[in-house]
């Protein structure tokens, strides 16, 4: 049974994520892209956090807000690998 959010392997995964951005992006020059990419990452674990403590049918609507920021944070990802920032 889950009693609180971080009982959600979701979140636990998406902090863990929102870490290994921050990781590589230490040194990362690009402060905009990078800022960006921070932004997105700590969007999906804040949206799953916020949307479990509202409860019913704004969890879901939250869920879907961290989908669509997974989704911006892989957009970016996808264009720091071309640029060769990661």
């Amino acid at each position: 049974m889950f009693r609180s959010f971080e009982d959600l392997d979701v979140w636990k995964r998406s902090c863990q994520l929102t870490v290994r951005i921050y990781e590589l992006l230490r040194e990362c020059r690009d402060f905009g892209l990078r800022n960006q990419m921070q932004r997105a990452a700590v969007s999906i674990a804040s949206n799953i956090a916020e949307g479990w403590e509202r409860g019913g049918k704004d969890f879901v609507r939250f869920l879907v807000i961290a989908r669509g920021s997974a989704a911006e944070l892989r957009t970016q990802c996808y264009i720091a690998c071309k640029l060769g920032i990661i």
